[in-house]
């Protein structure tokens, strides 16, 4: 099990409200039989209308994102927390998420933490001004740091216990209980000859 308790790292600023799956991931990359290379089509469409702080060179190699409210509306799909993890993203700090989204970002070990928004203009002004700033993430205390700012940072009690724990990571229990599970699976009759 992998426990999950500080997440740092250099941020990435992304204004605006009610950004949805299909704007992080768009839907034509849904038929994939893997999620291998969906790092690659990140926010693909808004990057081609316009200068987009994914490409840029400013923000290149940050782990933390940064968004406002209701981040990942939209449609269910898991491709989206996928996506933005195998890009680079460890954490996301925002002011509000859609409830899939935030819960298959907890499946993939990625946390998505609230502050106020405030809180969140205030993380976005600094990255742009100083885009080598670390931002610390303690999901432990329930803060984030960012040079002279701290706030509080928040997240469901059942899924900061997961990261905490490393419950989240439900192969890896597994595997630690390896036995455990043969031995159950041999008692059930209908798992017999498989």
């Amino acid at each position: 099990m992998t426990q999950i308790r500080r997440i740092e790292g250099r941020g990435l600023p992304l204004q605006g409200d009610d950004i949805d799956t299909d704007r992080i991931i768009p839907a034509r990359y849904l038929r994939a039989v893997t999620f291998d290379g969906l790092e690659q089509h990140v926010f693909e469409d808004d990057r081609k209308a316009a200068p987009h702080p994914f490409d840029d060179p400013r923000f290149k190699g940050a782990a933390i994102l940064i968004v406002n409210s209701n981040f990942g509306c939209g449609s269910s799909r898991e491709h989206a927390p996928q996506a933005l993890s195998r890009w680079g993203i460890k954490a996301v700090v925002g002011e509000s998420f859609a409830g899939i989204f935030f819960g298959n970002s907890v499946m993939l070990g990625l946390p998505c933490v609230t502050a106020s928004p405030d809180h969140v203009r205030a993380l976005m002004a600094l990255v742009e001004q100083d885009p080598q700033a670390v931002i610390r993430i303690d999901l432990e205390a329930g803060t984030c740091e960012a040079e002279s700012l701290r706030c509080a940072v928040s997240m469901p009690a059942g899924s900061r216990d997961a990261f905490l724990s490393g419950a989240w990571d439900t192969t890896g229990l597994l595997l630690e209980r390896y036995e455990e599970v043969n031995a159950t699976a041999a008692r059930l009759p209908y798992v017999a000859g498989f």
